[in-house]
């Protein structure tokens, strides 16, 4: 089986590596816009060939999109004309609505499968792959209805293989929900790295003076602005939404601060505490 991997960076290449390991004969082929990514991913053993778009579809069972949001919408119908009867392409976009209407006007949409693995760091490139990201982690699939029963086994087998949990919504609850447990937490790291760096001027006060609290929070402002102003856009609709309800929380937080209200502060830390029982139980599942 030949399995074509488009950008080789952390998600594609993660799941290459996390299927090599479960199938060492597996065959993989890279596509990536850079020659550097291309060679590394050589080097990495996530790839044993990296070929040109047209010629990796032309010979895989399998083709993977991994590429940022709005370069799977400029690649999904070359992807699509290419693709060979019996074979199956999936993409790993972190949105779903607009690569799912636009494959829904293919004739061969029936061969694509709209997927979602939720895990990341905030490192990119095939130097940030490791076969240890995918497995234990949740995976959503979209419309799924509308995936040929062949294409859809095959890519629900190989998730469920590599120790994925499936989950499966529309494009819309996708969107909306990833709006608030994903998109909403990376542009409160992006301000929040904006507003430190902007009030600390001296670069070494603020390594000599962050705590592992600061760390962990900011730590998603290292994400590849390349991957998630796309994100940004194609979902704008829901983060507008999201951030509005943000921003509004924020302010009562500011008020309360301003005068002095202890009682209200206390109040609204302990409703946020209750995240806490919600995200140990998503642990225990």
């Amino acid at each position: 089986m030949t399995v074509s991997i488009i950008g080789v960076g952390l998600l594609g290449g993660s799941f290459a590596l996390a299927l090599r390991e479960k199938y060492p004969k597996m065959r993989f082929v890279g596509v990536d816009a850079s020659v550097v990514n291309g060679q590394l991913a050589l080097a990495k053993g996530i790839v044993d060939e990296v070929l040109p778009l047209t010629e990796a579809v032309a010979q895989s069972t399998l083709v993977v999109l991994a590429t940022p949001v709005n370069v799977i919408l400029q690649q999904l119908p070359t992807v699509l004309d290419l693709l060979q009867p019996g074979a199956t392409a999936l993409d790993l976009g972190s949105t779903k609505e607009q690569i799912c209407v636009l494959a829904d006007q293919h004739p061969k949409r029936a061969q694509f499968v709209a997927a979602h693995p939720m895990a990341g760091t905030e490192n990119s490139g095939p130097g940030a792959a490791f076969r240890e990201l995918l497995p234990g982690k949740n995976l959503i699939i979209c419309d799924r209805e509308k995936s040929d029963a062949e294409c859809l086994k095959l890519a629900e087998s190989l998730f469920r293989d590599i120790g994925m949990k499936l989950f499966f919504m529309t494009p819309q609850e996708h969107d909306l929900h990833l709006a608030y447990v994903s998109h909403l937490s990376h542009i409160s790291a992006f301000a929040l790295g904006l507003t430190v760096l902007e009030k600390e001027k001296d670069e070494q006060a603020i390594f000599d003076m962050a705590s592992t609290g600061f760390s962990s929070t900011v730590r998603l402002a290292k994400s590849s602005p390349q991957m998630w102003a796309p994100i940004f856009d194609q979902n704008r609709a829901n983060v507008s939404d999201a951030l509005a309800a943000y921003i509004e929380f924020l302010q009562q937080f500011k008020q309360v601060i301003d005068d002095q209200d202890i009682t209200t502060s206390l109040d609204f830390m302990q409703r946020a505490n209750v995240i806490r029982r919600v995200l140990d139980g998503i642990e225990k599942r």
